[in-house]
């Protein structure tokens, strides 16, 4: 009776035994599992199964570093007056313009593109654009022709002009074509802003300093026009004759410029209004097309003026991750543009409306014609209407 006792007592034993071990093996496995999980693979091993030594991975971590650091973050903004933002840039843009037809909007950015959006997607969810590539160069301003058939840049680097010119294709996209050679080297100051007049056989080239230069089509200098003033600075002027301008004294004025030059008549002053920041940070500004509103950007603000007034009646803050480096109105005036970042930001112009408002109330007061007050009527319910749809309606 003892031998089979001490065989079964034996084999529990060896059981046990057993157990214990693959408990162990098991245990081990999870542990050599959960390192490979945390590393991405087995510790001290790349992924071709050779030793990694601490130089090479310790410099592997300094690129991924150096990478993330690198990446630009997105700058988010949201506002009741907010329409739409323009997002397919990769550098920052610098400069745009609406044409003239009020179609399109160019941009130009750093990241040696120009981009032409169609202003019939601003209140879109998607909004489409076609590409120029900037050749060897990026840059800096854009402008349209009158007749929307050609634009024109300023090179960063090459300090100069060049034309593209836009070819419509049957599927209703443009193919963009650079002239042969850009514009020949003239300017000893930097360029602040460049023009093509109305009729498109003339362009205008300013800088910083007191030169104007007229150019022809071909990149011929045709005039050379010192202004004998101070420093050129900015400023806006509107189809309807009357220029906005701001100055370091922190004071933004609206002048009349439809007088008789002929007779020695200078351009005379409307308004005057207050902007503090113009004293200490340099400013952009745009003059809506009927300059009942003035826009004026500081850092990366805007503040929206009524010009009737002289007040202050919006003001949009942080509106992009850089200082804003442009403004415009589109050509109906219903629209403000911004950029400064790797967007394009377009705003309500509620405060335009409300101009139209004042300005129908105060018409209508003085009709006497019924077919007349029926048409200003009708424009004041309209500018009521779009105020009250975009929550800006004063009661």
């Amino acid at each position: 009776m003892e031998l089979p006792q001490m065989s079964e007592l034996m084999g529990v034993s060896l059981l046990l035994g057993l157990l214990a071990l693959m408990a162990t093996a098991a245990v081990a496995r999870g542990w050599l599992r959960a390192e490979e999980e945390t590393s991405g693979r087995p510790a001290g091993q790349k992924a071709n199964g050779l030793p990694l030594d601490k130089s090479s991975r310790s410099k592997k971590q300094k690129q991924q570093q150096h990478i993330r650091k690198e990446k630009p973050q997105q700058h988010n903004f949201t506002h009741r007056l907010l329409a739409a933002a323009l997002k397919s840039h990769s550098g920052n843009i610098s400069c745009m313009d609406f044409s003239s037809n009020g179609k399109y909007l160019a941009t130009c950015a750093d990241d040696r593109t120009v981009r032409i959006w169609s202003t019939k997607d601003f209140l879109q969810r998607e909004h489409r654009s076609m590409r120029a590539n900037v050749e060897l160069d990026h840059a800096t301003l854009v402008r349209f022709s009158p007749d929307c058939r050609a634009f024109i840049v300023w090179l960063a680097n090459g300090d100069t002009l060049r034309v593209f010119k836009m070819t419509k294709r049957e599927d209703g996209g443009y193919t963009f074509t650079a002239t042969p050679e850009d514009f020949p080297k003239k300017h000893k100051a930097p360029v602040i802003n460049i023009g093509i007049a109305d009729t498109g056989k003339f362009i205008m080239t300013a800088s910083s300093d007191t030169t104007v230069l007229i150019w022809n089509l071909k990149g011929q200098v045709l005039s050379t026009i010192n202004t004998n003033q101070m420093n050129n600075a900015h400023a806006a002027i509107s189809p309807c004759s009357r220029m906005a301008s701001v100055s370091k004294d922190g004071t933004w004025k609206l002048w009349d410029t439809d007088v008789e030059y002929k007779q020695q008549q200078d351009p005379y002053l409307l308004r005057t209004g207050r902007f503090e920041e113009a004293s200490t940070i340099p400013c952009r500004l745009a003059l809506s097309p009927d300059a009942q509103v003035l826009a004026l950007a500081s850092g990366s603000s805007i503040h929206l003026y009524n010009t009737r007034r002289g007040e202050k009646e919006e003001c949009f803050e942080q509106v992009h991750g850089e200082c804003i480096t442009d403004l415009s109105f589109d050509i109906t005036g219903r629209l403000l543009a911004s950029c400064g970042d790797r967007a394009v930001r377009l705003f309500h112009n509620s405060p335009g409306h409300r101009a139209v408002v004042e300005e129908m109330q105060s018409l209508l007061k003085r009709a006497s014609n019924e077919s007349t007050r029926r048409r200003l009527q009708q424009q004041l319910t309209q500018a009521q209407e779009a105020l009250k749809s975009l929550g800006a309606l004063k009661k």
